[in-house]
């Protein structure tokens, strides 16, 4: 018996899914596969897909196809944190970097999927709470920014509850290893496997004599404090704003280990697409080896 038995899609707000979703929709016709949809996303495509809430179609699909680029690819990951069920991230964008096939790939993934030819590459979260007491996940970085005009960000960081360093800077980035390449990549961050599990905490353009990046062990909490010489802030969840910050707010962050699934089929290595996709070619003093 196939592995894949209901498809659960998730689409990009404005890209054009259509091409990709019938190559889906034709590939389930034939094996009896029922692709499932959010409402409000496939309603405004002519598909046969059946729409369903978030809560049915998380528990109801065996696999989570991800339509669109990065952003699509984490919101799908974090509708899916703590659950076994696989993504497979579909590019429909420029960057595509947590993507794993393109539109044309589609029937050859799913096939290959289907026939469990495949592996998983779990993905660290990092989780917090917010003032306000919502909890949020994010699966690329929790950044905490200055607003432009009220100061900076000033952030006093202790580990397991003993105060260690104070930044000062235009932007305090938390990251995962996938967040690696983003955010924290710009930043000045390194470049981390996703096979790594461990917190980043790396500071964009920082006004202090301590402007290094930490790298910190999944099992290390890590508190930060807006001290009060702090800026307001506002607060970044995958690109995404989530709240408003103020002098005196303090945060918990801790990491959440193989939080996703995403669905690798070997097509290239993740270093490959950092080479490619980050243009990481290295210093024009060191020639390249000949091809052979």
């Amino acid at each position: 018996m196939g592995m894949v038995h209901t498809v659960g899609l998730v689409l990009h707000p404005r890209r054009d899914s259509k091409p990709a979703i019938d190559a889906i929709i034709d590939w389930a016709r034939t094996r009896d596969v029922t692709v499932l949809g959010l409402p409000d996303e496939v309603d405004r495509i002519d598909c046969t897909a059946v729409a369903v809430n978030a809560d049915e179609l998380v528990s109801r699909a065996s696999l989570v196809v991800s339509l669109g680029g990065d952003g699509t690819m984490l919101r799908s990951m974090r509708l899916l944190s703590g659950k076994p069920t696989p993504v497979l991230g579909v590019n429909l964008g420029r960057l595509g970097f947590l993507a794993e096939v393109a539109v044309d790939d589609l029937p050859a993934a799913l096939s290959s999927i289907d026939a469990h030819r495949y592996t998983v590459e779990p993905r660290m979260a990092i989780r917090t709470r917010l003032p306000d007491g919502t909890d949020v996940t994010a699966f690329n970085d929790i950044a905490l920014v200055r607003v432009p005009g009220q100061g900076l960000a000033a952030i006093g960081i202790s580990m397991q509850g003993y105060p260690f360093v104070r930044y000062s800077a235009d932007a305090l980035i938390v990251a995962t290893p996938t967040g690696s390449t983003a955010y924290s990549f710009s930043a000045g961050g390194p470049i981390v496997s996703p096979n790594v599990e461990g917190i980043l905490v790396v500071p964009a353009a920082a006004h202090s004599a301590f402007n290094r990046a930490m790298v910190l062990s999944p099992d290390e909490d890590l508190d930060l404090e807006l001290l009060p010489s702090s800026g307001r802030l506002v607060m970044e969840v995958d690109g995404v704003l989530s709240a408003e910050l103020k002098p005196g707010d303090l945060l918990t962050v801790s990491a959440a280990p193989s939080a996703a699934k995403v669905v690798r089929l070997g097509y290239t290595t993740f270093y490959e697409r950092a080479r490619r996709k980050l243009q990481v070619n290295g210093s024009l003093e060191v020639e390249e080896p000949p091809t052979p």
